[in-house]
């Protein structure tokens, strides 16, 4: 049936349990998977009436915690992939629109399942961001199954 799942993760607990589910279904079907998280874009900060000033060493530091942060969460996947003895690779991206490089990294890496979550972060950011879970059900043209 599937051969290679996509797993995408942003580190809340709902991506976590939907990607603990997505390596025990490639395991049951003896299937790899590749985890992807994507970092968002370095922006500046707009808080009541506050800008803060966009300086190249604010915007590298910010570039390097999060690939850190983002290589942290793609080896917590790959670890929990290689106890269950399911093939993975992983990758770190850094886009504005997640749900666009989850389908491009799908294509790519020539997946034939997108496994996530229904929904990831909360709060404002959900609602400005808006559902990524729905953006690629609404984009891709490869399956996709959402975990509740």
């Amino acid at each position: 049936m599937f051969k290679h799942i996509l797993l995408p993760t942003d580190g809340s607990k709902l991506s976590d349990r939907a990607v603990q589910k997505g390596i025990q279904f490639a395991k049951s079907l003896g299937a790899k998977i590749t985890v992807i998280h994507v970092v968002p874009e370095f922006k500046m900060i707009v808080e009541e009436g506050f800008v803060s000033p966009m300086t190249a060493e604010l915007k590298t530091r910010y570039e390097k915690d999060s690939r850190a942060h983002a290589e942290e969460m793609v080896a917590k996947v790959k670890k929990k992939a290689a106890a269950a003895e399911v093939a993975c690779d992983g990758v770190a991206v850094t886009s504005d629109y997640p749900y666009q490089m989850i389908i491009d990294t799908a294509k790519k890496k020539k997946c034939d399942l997108i496994m996530m979550a229904s929904h990831g972060r909360r709060g404002l950011s959900s609602l400005l961001l808006g559902s990524e879970t729905a953006k690629v059900l609404t984009h891709s043209t490869i399956p996709v199954l959402v975990v509740r």
